[in-house]
């Protein structure tokens, strides 16, 4: 039976394992930079930035996804933004992955949230079809665009902003 709580500072070593381990997967090793300590404060301190569910079999780690409160101005409603989600190998086809996305869903309605939102790597594609199989449908009028390193520092430096 598979049990959903919320993650707790004893599990930042399965956490991160589970991050490379999705890095692994998708052959982006070199990709991943975060640390337990990094995970420590996004996930514990004071106003955290993200969330962490942990899903057990038998009391023993089987997977997890972090995720953050979002919010869509044109549906003017909170949503679930899911930021990572993994499943260790020998619990995979346990219906873990979906008992994580039930229990991030379930909680987001309960925040008054009306959708749930997620970014697959191009090259897992069987995560894709996990997500389709679950209702969660690529997106045909949206594309994600991102800024990283030395663009996302000119924007940012072009801004000038007065220091306090």
């Amino acid at each position: 039976m598979v049990s959903i709580r919320p993650a707790e500072p004893r599990d930042l070593e399965h956490i991160i394992g589970s991050l490379a381990g999705l890095a692994r997967h998708v052959h982006e090793e070199h990709l991943m930079k975060s640390t337990v300590a990094d995970l420590r404060r996004a996930l514990f301190e004071p106003d955290p930035a993200l969330q962490g569910l942990v899903a057990e079999v038998a009391s023993e780690y089987a997977g997890m996804s972090l995720f953050f409160r979002s919010y869509s101005t044109w549906r003017a409603r909170t949503g679930a933004y899911v930021l990572d989600l993994f499943v260790e190998p020998r619990f995979r086809g346990q219906r873990v992955g979906e008992k994580l996305l039930q229990h991030i869903a379930a909680l987001t309605r309960a925040h008054g949230g009306s959708y749930m939102r997620l970014v697959v790597d191009t090259k897992n594609f069987s995560a894709m079809h996990f997500y389709t199989r679950l209702g969660i449908v690529h997106s045909d009028t949206e594309q994600v665009h991102a800024a990283y390193g030395e663009a996302f520092d000119a924007l940012a430096d072009a801004a000038k902003l007065e220091q306090p």
